[in-house]
């Protein structure tokens, strides 16, 4: 669960990284006379090779991520002579925005920095990457998993590169659905779901002892499965909050019902830090519950000799599941000069190619952001023993790209309380909503 820790601050964060530049421009070697004129040749000497160009690269990951981001920079540093990167760690996220607003303000900036923010963006701190993508060769930009791909355009232009990304899918005991004859292959709506965890479920003296599911806490399922009913946070103009439409107000009353009513799903809440999050994952894990929905950074705290991994599901009469696939993001500043930012794109590219792409989701559980990651032969072998590692890429091809809030958090925090209002209390979905929809409409008007 470090991974899905590190996932979850980052998901948070609007902007990430940055340090001071490492630039090294590459230069030409100087043509000089051998010992005078005497001895000099006849005609100039070649130009001796130009140096590589080397870049800094800021990332805040530690533990295994920030290892296997390590391993990846000198694996690029060994493939070719042109460009080398040196890793510069963070901390964490919080630390390397604040450096990189900094840095922005000296003009000392690195060239590759695993960063994403809009709005500075905008205010001309990014460099936009649609050229530099085009003078890769093998970028192959149609080859990405277009939901992750679009987060990082801005007002039309690329400014950011998916370098990996995550999405919540569904984790079940294998024991429980076979014991009653549920295939998981065919849970494609929610209703599928809700009536096989009321199969699961037992009760004694009406009491449940063992849940047919365990949505996580928060909001966050319940948006996915609202999204998945095409439902959506703000109008087209972006000028409304839709926080009480039908397709709304009927999902969270089923998740309420679900969890208080029928009592065949449950939620673990409050604690310090992740300890809800450890709870149900333990509820799954030690036979207390059939299943979960949670991060597929959670790969590496799972035992997959136990459960299984499957697709978020849709609704009935509406199609499939769209989940919200998140990208974590690379950018290049600015004020990198043009050698850096070359040099970047070609750092990006070697990191994001197929090959690579498979090899960090394998090590890591993040979903790789390439379609043809799937083809890849170690990706393959590893997928033949464990099938749950394309769960996550496969539902990232129809996911719905992350919410940015324009209040800076007013909204996202409106749909919080109104989760556990729902979750928690038991407070009919309609009233929470309707709630929610004032407090975050007044938050979006005072833009105007």
């Amino acid at each position: 669960m470090n991974v899905l820790k590190r996932l979850s601050a980052l998901s948070m964060v609007a902007g990430f990284t940055i340090l001071t530049a490492c630039g090294g421009n590459s230069g030409s070697g100087n043509t000089t006379a051998a010992n005078g004129a005497a001895n000099a040749p006849s005609s100039a000497s070649p130009a001796a090779p130009s140096a590589p160009v080397t870049i800094e690269f800021w990332y805040g990951l530690g533990g295994k991520l920030g290892e296997n981001m390590e391993a990846l920079i000198q694996k690029f540093n060994a493939s070719q002579q042109d460009v080398i990167v040196k890793g510069i760690v963070q901390a964490d996220y919080s630390e390397t925005e604040q450096k990189l607003q900094a840095a922005i303000a000296t003009g000392q900036v690195p060239a590759a920095v695993l960063s994403s923010n809009a709005d500075w963006a905008r205010k001309g701190y990014f460099a936009p990457v649609d050229e530099l993508m085009a003078l890769e060769p093998d970028f192959n930009k149609e080859d990405f998993v277009q939901t992750f791909l679009t987060q990082g355009q801005v007002d039309g232009k690329q400014y950011f590169l998916p370098m990996y990304g995550t999405t919540q899918v569904m984790y079940y005991r294998k024991d429980t659905f076979e014991k009653n004859g549920i295939d998981a292959s065919q849970l494609k709506t929610w209703e599928d779901l809700a009536a096989a965890a009321g199969k699961m479920t037992v009760k004694e003296g009406g009491k449940t002892t063992f849940y047919g599911w365990e949505p996580m806490w928060g909001s966050g399922n319940m948006v996915d499965a609202v999204l998945s009913k095409g439902g959506s946070i703000l109008s087209e103009d972006g000028t409304k909050v839709t926080l009480d439409t039908p397709e709304w107000v009927e999902t969270w009353d089923l998740f309420r019902k679900w969890i208080h009513e029928d009592q065949i799903m449950r939620i673990h809440s409050g604690g310090q830090g992740w300890e809800y999050w450890y709870k149900t994952i333990d509820d799954v894990m030690k036979g207390q519950a059939a299943g979960y929905t949670g991060s597929s950074g959670d790969q590496g705290d799972l035992d997959f000799s136990i459960v299984s991994a499957m697709e978020q599901p849709g609704w009935e009469g509406v199609g499939e599941g769209k989940p919200v696939a998140q990208a974590i993001m690379a950018g290049i500043p600015a004020k990198a000069g043009d050698a850096e930012k070359q040099a970047a794109m070609k750092w990006f590219t070697y990191f994001t190619n197929s090959e690579n792409t498979a090899t960090w989701s394998i090590n890591t559980g993040y979903i790789a952001v390439r379609q043809s990651a799937l083809e890849d032969p170690a990706f393959v072998k590893f997928s033949e023993s464990n099938p749950q590692i394309k769960i996550p890429l496969m539902q990232a091809a129809h996911g719905s790209a992350p919410f940015q809030d324009p209040t800076g958090g007013k909204i996202n925090d409106a749909l919080t309380i109104a989760a556990d209002k729902v979750q928690i209390e038991n407070i009919p979905a309609a009233e929470a909503l309707q709630e929610a929809q004032k407090t975050a409409q007044a938050a979006l008007d005072k833009l105007k």
